[in-house]
Formats: structure tokens, sequence, C-alpha cells
């Protein structure tokens, strides 16, 4: 039986025809789209069609997160959330008291989430400092940015890490050392992570971070809440999780497109991981679940003072820091060939200046070899970030063909001032530049990257779409005396609706390779779609987040609220 949608207000994401006010699908599929009053719609009405009538309300596709993190989401359900303050003190006496009313034998490992990056400058903290708080048991605090760690002392002896113990990835995943050598507490990246399963057994202990059914199901049910009917991993947390994901699509209860990927380090290492990305692709692959993408990180973030940059950090007296880049350009160059050999795509974390360079002048290189040794191009390769892009840069992406992934609720004030000492403020104001590798043609696609529970909420697409529309966080606003209305400069920087929209559905469903099935409501494509309570092009900018979805529909079946 089919399903009539009429006198509704449909932004189809179809270039041929933006507007449409009826819509006929029957089962999975949409079978129409156009307007009532030229009757199109009636040959695919056939017998006894049920009629809902909209009232106006205005239908979208469903959304579409090409980057986020069900895994890292799931197992933090167990971190512990500090209070947000600049105050070292505060912080200490939050995590003393916690440890006083929680003992070691109710919880013997402390994870605590976040502390402002910026709040022990260069030379990060200390374990002695988080010892005063906390010497009786494994502690860790994480960073605002994600991508540091301060660990007290009994966290590195439960680790077995000392000044013997070489670090995972030199100059990026690694351990802070004072000039003996010994680890100061402060670690870059995950490079504890290695230690891990050390430290769980050396306390006899591990965290309810087991990958389950029941542990990525509020995740997933967060997705159909907020409609996001595709999305994207950043980094595939094992192979517990696509076992638990398969499971969950088995008992109906993932409804999803969900597209994995696999990480690696090295172009040495990169053949087993294609072994094992085979692997998974024979075993796993599904109607709603594929793996077809390796995942790089280049390079760090610009507030951790890691982001691979052009020139030497600010605060570097001896004007030599330029950040940490993980690969070369050969290197980088010989991985995009192998891997356009075996038909994967390619996605890479890169936020500085020179590492962005670095990704397009790789796929420049690689793209010159293929045609020599008359291999087709076709790889995607994704550039995730790129925040800090020289203007000169900023054409390269639709020149190349390389897809940009863009975290739209970074763009206000989430990550503070915390990047000035290393890169100055006139090229902080020059970061999360989008419209001109829009306007030359590039592919953009938007993304939440969430990786806890902690920031679970700002994964809603209206959350995203009113930070990069406005350049304002209205959870954590830049300073009113400085940046009028808290306003992150620069405005032409903001994202109109339009491309958000966009971003967040049809060129999200390019970056996935579905398009041809979803990202626009067209005959042929999933009836995938929202209805919203509101008008997203006539609500007040301040007011974008705060949309709510009269409906979801995936695959035909409403899963929340109802139609019309």
């Amino acid at each position: 039986m089919a399903t009539i949608l009429k006198n509704a207000k449909i932004y189809t994401m179809n270039e041929k025809d933006f507007w449409a006010d009826i819509l006929v699908y029957e089962g999975e599929w949409i079978q129409y789209v156009g307007k009532e009053k030229e009757k199109a719609w009636l040959e695919y009405a056939g017998t006894n069609p049920k009629i809902v009538d909209m009232k106006g309300k205005m239908i979208l596709p469903g959304f579409v997160d090409s980057h986020t993190h069900p895994g890292m989401v799931s197992q933090s359900s167990w971190h512990i959330k500090l209070p947000w303050t600049e105050d070292p003190e505060e912080l200490l006496a939050f995590v003393a008291d916690y440890g006083r009313k929680h003992p070691k034998e109710e919880i013997p490992f402390l994870y605590f989430e976040y502390y402002p990056t910026s709040m022990f400058g260069n030379k990060g903290p200390t374990k002695e400092l988080l010892d005063q708080a906390i010497s009786d048991r494994p502690c860790l605090c994480q960073d605002f940015g994600d991508h540091m760690h301060w660990v007290n002392t009994k966290m590195l002896e439960m680790m077995e890490v000392d000044k013997n113990t070489p670090d995972p990835t030199p100059g990026l995943e690694m351990f802070v050392r004072d000039k003996d050598g010994e680890p100061t507490g402060w670690i870059k990246e995950y490079a504890w992570y290695h230690f891990a399963d050390t430290l769980y057994k050396n306390i006899g202990w591990e965290p309810p971070m087991k990958m389950t059914p029941e542990l990525l199901e509020p995740f997933f049910l967060f997705l159909e809440d907020n409609g996001i009917t595709a999305m994207g991993e950043g980094i595939l947390e094992g192979e517990a999780q696509l076992k638990a994901m398969k499971t969950l699509e088995e008992q109906g209860k993932l409804h999803v497109y969900y597209d994995g990927l696999l990480r690696f380090w090295s172009y040495k290492e990169l053949p087993e991981r294609i072994q094992e990305i085979r692997r998974y692709q024979e075993v796993y692959t599904s109607k709603r679940i594929k793996i077809h993408t390796m995942k790089l990180f280049l390079d760090g973030t610009n507030e951790s003072g890691n982001s691979a940059l052009l020139e030497p950090h600010l605060n570097d007296p001896e004007r030599k820091n330029r950040g940490e880049i993980k690969m070369s350009t050969e290197e980088l160059k010989d991985c995009m060939v192998l891997l356009n050999k075996e038909g994967l795509d390619l996605h890479i974390h890169v936020v500085g200046d020179r590492g962005f360079r670095v990704a397009c002048d790789a796929v420049e290189m690689a793209q010159k070899e293929a045609r020599q040794q008359k291999d087709p191009w076709v790889m995607q390769v994704v550039l995730a970030h790129c925040e800090l892009v020289h203007p000169d840069d900023r054409e390269r992406p639709a020149k190349l063909g390389v897809t940009i992934n863009w975290s739209c609720h970074w763009a206000g004030g989430y990550f503070g001032e915390e990047a000035i000492p290393f890169i100055g403020r006139e090229k902080w104001e020059s970061m999360y530049q989008f419209n001109p590798m829009i306007d030359s043609g590039a592919l953009v696609a938007l993304s939440s990257d969430v990786v806890t529970f902690y920031e679970l909420h700002r994964a809603n697409p209206f959350f995203g779409m009113q930070v990069s529309n406005t350049r304002v966080d209205p959870e954590f606003a830049l300073d009113d005396k400085i940046y009028p209305g808290g306003m992150r400069p620069q405005k032409e920087a903001c994202l109109s609706r339009e491309f958000l929209l966009k971003g967040y559905t049809l060129n999200g469903a390019k970056q996935l390779r579905w398009d041809h099935i979803m990202g626009s409501l067209e005959a042929g494509k999933l009836a995938n779609l929202v209805v919203l309570n509101e008008d997203l092009f006539r609500v007040l900018e301040m007011e974008i987040r705060n949309i709510q979805l009269d409906a979801v529909v995936f695959e035909g079946k409403v899963l929340r609220g109802q139609l019309g």
C-alpha cells in the first residue's frame, strides 16, 4: 500500500527541483516526489493508499552524520564528568572529593573528563600534582580536545611505563618526559591505551567497556531520535563492535546505514590491515553495514600544539617546532597508490596547514603515478577537520577530487582560544574557512565527531547547523567583551543554511558512497525522511538547535512520532 504525504513543504535536495509538496512511497522506496497540482502522483497511488495531510510541515531527507564514534561514545559511559573550570585547585579538589566518596574497592580506576587543554600551558600537568588528589589507585584526566591525558604515578606504575618504555608513535602518540627521560604524567594522544591491558591486569579489574549490543544500543537510539539515518565511523573499535552491530541488525534494532573504517599507522603494516578489512567485509557486510575505508591520523590538534604547521610555533623560542606529522609525503603517496589498487577509500585526520598540504601533495602524486601505471583512480580521499588551511591550498580539494569533512559544532567557541599560543591570533581567526572550498566546487560533508556521552547531545544535526551558521557556541560562547555576541571571527566563514542542509544529507551520502539510495528525496531512493515542527529556513538563527522532529521515517517505517 502506498503512503502519500501531501500539502507538505518538501525540500528535496534534488538540484533539478528543490521544492515539492507531495511525496509517494511504498514499502522502503520513494515512488514519486513533485507537485500535487500536476497530478502525476496519481499514477503511483495504487488502490486504497494511505493519504496524510502534512498541513504545510517541512520534510527533509534523513540526516547523514559522516564522521562520528559509536564505539568510543558507548565505551565512555563510565567516565566521570569534571566541573568546567580554569582553576587547577578547584579541579583537584573535585577529584579528591570524588575519590573519598568512591573508594578504590568501588572504582579501582578513575577516569575523568574534561579539563581545559590550556590549563597547564606548554609544559603540561605532572603526575605529582594529580597524586595530591588521588594516589591510592590509577587516575586519568582527559583534556577537552580529547588528544591529551594526565595521569598519576600509580597509573604509570600499573601500566609498567617508565623511562625505558618506548613511545608507541614517537612525536605523536607519546609520553612527555623530563630531562632524565622519566614520564611526567602528561600523555599525548592515546599512547596510554597501548598499555591499557597491562593496567587492567595489574589492578585485577576491567571497566564496563565490553562491546555488546546492550552497550551500543543507546547510541543508535540517539541517532533514531535525531533523524540520523546513515553514519560514517570515525574509528572502528575492533571486531567486537562489528559483531555487536550485526546482532543489533539481526534483532531489528539497527535503524541506520553504517560505514565503518579501520585504522592503520604506516605503509609497512598497511597490507596486513587490508587483509583484515577484507575479512571484515566477508563476515559483516550486510544490507546496512559496510566496511570500505582505511583511517589515518596524519597530525594532532592545534590546541595541543602537535598539528603539522607550515610555520614554527610562536611560543617556541628556537622557532623550530612545526608540530608533528605521522608520514612523509612520499609514504602517504605510496599508501594511496596501494589503496587505490585495492579499491578502498582513505579517511585522513588532518588539522594543521602543513598536514593539509602534505595530504593534497600526496593525492596529486598518487594520481600521477596511477595515470602512469594506467590504473583508474577509483578511491575517495576524505580529509577530516582541515581546521587551518593556507589560502593557496583552499581550492585544491576541488581540483583533486578530495572530499572535506567538517564537524559543524566546533565552529564557535568549543575549543576556545587554546590554539593561539601556538599559531597566533591572525591564524586562529583564519581557522574553519570552508566557504572558499565550497565555492570552488569541493565536496564538503558535515558531521559531529562526538567521542563521548559528555557531548553526545551536540551530535544533533540542528545543533551543528546553528553553530556553523552563527559561529556562536550556545554552550561555550567566546568572551562577549572581546568577541561581540560571542561570535568567533570571521563572519564571512558562517555557512548558509542551504549548504548546511546539503552537507548533512546529500554530500554526506556522497562521501559514504550511498547517494544512489539516499541523501535526497527522489523517486528510486529510500524513504528516509524527517518531518520538522518548524521551517528550517525561517526559524531565528539562535533557535535552529531547538527545532524538533515530529516524525522520523526510515525505509518507509515511522520510527519516531507520527505523520500528519
